[in-house]
C-alpha cells in the first residue's frame, strides 16, 4: 500500500507535468501568433482563373478559397460602386473563414453609358452583346480590396479601363465568339487574348485591371500591410 508521502510526490510530479504542458502549448500558441503576424497567409477570394493568372506574376504564396455570395447590384447602384463594394464583400465573406490572413477581393463591371453589361453566358447572348458594342465606348470598372485580418484594416480602390470597339461586321462577331468562348467575361471580350482583335483603343493606368485584377493597385494595398515584393521569404 502506498504512503502519504508516495502519493504527494506522485501529485506533485503531475502537477508538474501539467504545467510543462500548459507552459508548452502557450509558448507554441505564441510562436504561430508570432509567425502568422510576421508571415500572415495571403488568400485570393475567387475561383477565377484569370485572376490566379494574374496573381500568378507576383510569385507570392498565397490559397484560393471561394466567396460565394449575392453579386447582384442594389437598386440605382453606380456600376463603380458595385465593383468596389463587391470586392469587399468577397473579401470579408471569405476573411471569416481564415482568421489573421490578408484576403484579397476584386470585381469587375462593364459599364456602357452607366448601365451595367453583365457576363454573356451563351453563345447567342455574346454575339448580342458584341453587336451592340461595336463602335462604342465601355468603361471596365475594376474593384479591388485587400483586408487584413491581423487588425481589420481595410483597403478598397475601383480602377477604370476605357475601351472603344471597333465597327466589326456581324460574321467576325460570330467567328470571334465560336473561336473564343467568351461566356464568362464581362462585355464577352477577352482583351488578354484573341478579343484584342475587337479593340480599337484602351485607355487606362493599369493594363492588369482590365483582365480582372489590378496589380499596380494591389501591390502598393499589399505593400501597406508588410507584404514587401519581390517576395522575400
Amino acid at each position: 500500500m502506498r504512503d502519504r508521502n508516495d502519493i504527494r510526490r506522485t501529485d506533485h510530479a503531475t502537477a508538474e507535468h501539467a504545467d510543462w504542458t500548459l507552459a508548452a502549448r502557450l509558448a507554441l500558441a505564441g510562436l504561430q501568433i508570432h509567425l502568422q503576424t510576421m508571415h500572415p497567409r495571403i488568400v485570393l477570394a475567387s475561383s477565377s482563373r484569370y485572376r490566379k493568372d494574374l496573381l500568378d506574376r507576383l510569385r507570392i504564396p498565397y490559397l484560393t478559397d471561394t466567396p460565394d455570395i449575392d453579386e447582384s447590384p442594389l437598386p440605382g447602384e453606380p456600376p463603380a460602386h458595385t465593383a468596389e463594394r463587391l470586392s469587399l464583400c468577397k473579401a470579408r465573406a471569405v476573411a471569416q473563414r481564415h482568421p489573421g490572413a490578408i484576403v484579397i477581393g476584386s470585381d469587375q463591371v462593364a459599364d456602357l453609358d452607366g448601365a451595367p453589361i453583365g457576363k454573356a453566358g451563351s453563345h447567342a447572348a455574346a454575339v448580342a452583346q458584341l453587336v451592340t458594342l461595336r463602335g462604342r465606348t465601355v468603361q471596365f470598372h475594376s474593384g479591388i480590396a485587400v483586408l487584413d485580418g491581423r487588425n481589420g484594416h481595410v483597403q478598397a480602390a475601383c480602377v477604370d479601363t476605357e475601351v472603344t470597339f471597333r465597327q466589326l461586321d456581324h460574321g467576325a462577331i460570330e467567328a470571334y465568339v465560336a473561336i473564343e468562348q467568351p461566356y464568362d467575361c464581362a462585355g464577352s471580350a477577352k482583351i488578354e487574348s484573341l478579343g484584342i482583335c475587337l479593340v480599337e483603343s484602351v485607355r487606362g493606368d493599369d493594363p492588369t485591371a482590365l483582365i480582372g485584377l489590378p496589380l499596380i493597385r494591389l501591390t502598393a494595398m499589399l505593400a501597406n500591410v508588410g507584404i514587401a515584393l519581390p517576395w522575400r521569404d
